[in-house]
């Protein structure tokens, strides 16, 4: 076993209900798991007029596997590859050793899930779990690495834009929908732009240790006009579609929002990209964006007009 894993000052032992606990961040959850699967769902119910409660149930709890997959994939690769040591190598990180089997068994049981779920409603969900699972299993992990290859905000804006909407809809409604994959730009584009912003702030390590995501590519400043274009992006989309009428006319509202935070984030971070510290406000507006954008607009789709 690695140095990492047998670090001598681990924490005292916990029950292991809060050891999971600690691996699963309930904010990237909420932001990255739930709100794209909760507008598939809204889009089903509002739109498309079905709605399986069961199915909705068993595929969150799927979702919520994942999730608990990529933290623990992220947070053991991280610490394996030295990302948050690099300024600081002589800090004793502790990585449980249930951290690894912890990701590949809730891997192997959402996979065997999403199986399930195709059995009852159709080969795609095969193809959205598949699409998923290389995308949330090598975003760190070997022997891909999305993230060192300069796709990681590439694959997480498929992730968790179209393929997890898309899938939630088909749960439902057991076919493809033009007006969803529109829908899922939503999500998609602003949570793009909410993981270009949130590497800001951890340019020179993430430049150290070999990743190559956009914003090491094209410079701190740069990669500020980036997250701010893909965002208002994400918000002109629920314009478009509302002036194409293909979202409910109320889903305006999600838009109206948004662009405040959006603009909140544009005004903080105008002076402070190249100091992490300072930047956090702009970062934060980003992430309340993205959360309140999409949950408004998920809610709209669904019960609105």
């Amino acid at each position: 076993m690695s140095d990492l894993l047998s670090a001598p000052h681990a924490p005292a032992e916990q029950p292991l209900v809060l050891k999971v606990a600690s691996v699963v961040r309930y904010r990237f959850f909420l932001y990255a798991g739930l709100l794209p699967y909760l507008l598939g769902a809204g889009w089903a119910y509002g739109v498309e007029k079905i709605f399986r409660p069961g199915t909705f149930w068993l595929g969150l709890f799927g979702i919520f596997l994942s999730v608990v997959g990529v933290e623990s994939f992220n947070e053991y690769f991280d610490a394996k590859m030295g990302t948050d040591r690099v300024f600081n190598p002589d800090a004793d990180e502790y990585i449980p050793e249930w951290m690894f089997p912890l990701g590949v068994a809730a891997f192997a049981v959402a996979a065997a899930i999403g199986f399930y779920l195709a059995w009852a409603g159709g080969w795609p969900i095969v193809l959205y779990t598949l699409l998923g699972g290389g995308a949330a299993v090598f975003y760190v992990g070997p022997p891909i690495r999305w993230v060192y290859l300069g796709l990681g905000e590439t694959v997480i804006a498929l992730s968790y834009g179209p393929w997890m909407t898309l899938g939630s809809v088909h749960l439902h409604t057991h076919h493809f929908s033009w007006g969803a994959l529109l829908a899922s730009l939503v999500p998609g584009l602003l949570i793009m732009s909410l993981a270009v912003v949130n590497n800001i702030p951890d340019y020179h390590q993430d430049r150290l240790v070999g990743k190559k995501n956009l914003v090491v590519r094209l410079g701190r400043k740069k990669g500020r006009y980036l997250y701010l274009a893909l965002s208002a992006l994400g918000l002109f989309v629920v314009v478009g579609g509302v002036l194409a009428g293909i979202f409910p006319k109320s889903s305006v509202f999600a838009a109206a929002i948004g662009l405040p935070l959006w603009w909140r984030s544009l005004v903080a971070g105008r002076e402070t990209w190249d100091t992490p510290r300072l930047f956090v406000p702009a970062v934060r507006a980003i992430v309340q964006c993205y959360a309140v954008a999409t949950a408004v607009f998920a809610l709209v789709v669904a019960f609105g007009r």
